[in-house]
């Protein structure tokens, strides 16, 4: 691709006037694009995803519907500060901020864009890959959490995004700052207003931690399966922080999700937990990157994948340990449960290691439900179809016990249980 789509071009237009150095950026991020377009399968980190497709599809800004039932099934009364973002604008409507200690601000980036310091947090046109400098092109909301220093929030952050139109390219991006010593949970929810809602969400979430803080990040993509959902999240922790990701992947026709952290002082924690359920002819791709820059930090990585029908899930790993970061803990696992024959799993856990005193551990499997198991249940008196999802329930549940929110980690399992043959009532028993 040597020039703009023509969609991508009217829609850089219709964005309002913004900073100069924003306005620079996106400028950058255009030309990136217009340069590198779509990514296809000649790509080392896509290989197992092609976007090529894209380039035959045009999407449009879209011009938002009254979604005020739908975001309040998403809510559904659970304490929080919420934020609602419809096709990527803020609706003051539909959000709830509440009352906020002092030093913790929550709200609209778009709100946040003349501040003197978020430039320096905003993200680069040449980070990541070209579906994130298209993100960064076109994005003109999004949320914006910053904890100020020694601050625990004690509920969560919650963001709605709600898709609503067909054809309808939304950018959200986010900022999420921690001050040294602050703790909050954030948590995304990726939604479509209706089953018919063929729509792009091209979704960034940028995260700085500093020392001693504690972020938990939570996402769940639960969009309909006409849609294409495209995120980053980048994340780079200061010493002795911890970071949790806990991505939840259950809806969209296509979806990946890019999640990379860098370690900058040393003592650093970061969990990657993921969970994802595909069916039918639904793709689900998870690329995950942790860079141990320095000594003496710890990551754990753990993706597990259901997958039925004609379904395809991919993962591809990578841990790297530079040069004199002795001192690392480091592991990754993948495994899928593939649930009938045409089911595909493709897994590649990577470790680049350029240091000598370190532990690290890497591996993949890929099953089908055991047959003793089945027999064993049936035997006790559980249908097929009950002990189907029992056992599918408790190679999910290695997933959701990490979420340590009590509430989180019971919508995750009413999640997963929902998508299961006539629901599954023994997860709660």
């Amino acid at each position: 691709m040597s020039k703009l789509p023509a969609w991508v071009t009217e829609y850089a237009q219709t964005l309002a006037d913004a900073p100069a150095w924003l306005a620079s950026r996106r400028q950058q991020a255009l030309e990136r694009f217009a340069a590198e377009g779509w990514p296809t399968t000649k790509l080392e980190d896509w290989h197992h995803t092609s976007l090529a497709f894209l380039e035959q599809v045009t999407y449009t800004r879209p011009v938002s519907a009254d979604v005020a039932a739908q975001v309040k099934a998403v809510k559904q009364n659970e304490a929080g500060h919420w934020l609602v973002f419809v096709d990527g604008r803020y609706s003051a409507q539909l959000s709830n901020v509440g009352n906020m200690p002092a030093g913790v601000t929550v709200g609209a980036l778009a709100d946040h864009l003349n501040d003197a310091d978020l430039d320096a947090v905003y993200g680069q046109a040449d980070a990541g890959t070209s579906v994130a400098a298209l993100n960064l092109a076109l994005a003109e909301d999004g949320a914006y959490v910053h904890v100020a220093r020694g601050v625990a929030l004690e509920e969560p952050v919650q963001v709605v995004f709600m898709n609503t139109c067909a054809q309808g390219g939304s950018f959200p991006r986010n900022v999420i700052r921690l001050d040294a010593g602050a703790v909050a949970t954030v948590v995304e929810y990726h939604v479509s207003a209706s089953d018919d809602v063929a729509s792009l969400n091209n979704v960034s979430t940028q995260v700085v931690i500093d020392a001693d803080a504690n972020l938990t990040h939570v996402k769940f993509q639960q969009e309909n399966t006409q849609a294409l959902h495209l995120a980053d999240i980048s994340v780079t922790q200061q010493k002795s922080s911890r970071f949790e990701s806990h991505s939840l992947s259950f809806g969209a026709k296509l979806s990946r999700h890019n999640i990379r952290t860098q370690f900058l002082g040393e003592r650093c924690e970061t969990l990657f937990n993921g969970l994802y359920y595909v069916d039918g002819k639904r793709h689900v791709d998870h690329n995950t990157v942790i860079d141990h820059a320095v000594p003496n930090c710890i990551s754990h990585e753990y993706y597990r994948g259901i997958l039925t029908d004609m379904a395809r899930g991919v993962f591809s790993g990578r841990i790297v340990v530079g040069k004199g970061a002795d001192g690392t803990d480091a592991i990754q696992r993948s495994d899928s449960l593939l649930l009938s024959k045409l089911a595909r799993s493709d897994a590649r856990p990577e470790l680049e290691i350029y240091a000598d005193d370190v532990k690290c551990a890497h591996g993949a499997t890929v099953g089908q439900l055991d047959e003793e198991s089945l027999f064993y249940l049936r035997s006790r008196g559980l249908s097929m179809e009950e002990a189907r999802n029992l056992l599918i329930y408790a190679f999910a549940a290695a997933s959701l016990d990490r979420i340590r929110h009590d509430a989180l980690r019971a919508r995750a399992i009413a999640s997963i249980s929902a998508l299961l043959p006539g629901g599954l009532a023994l997860a709660g028993e």
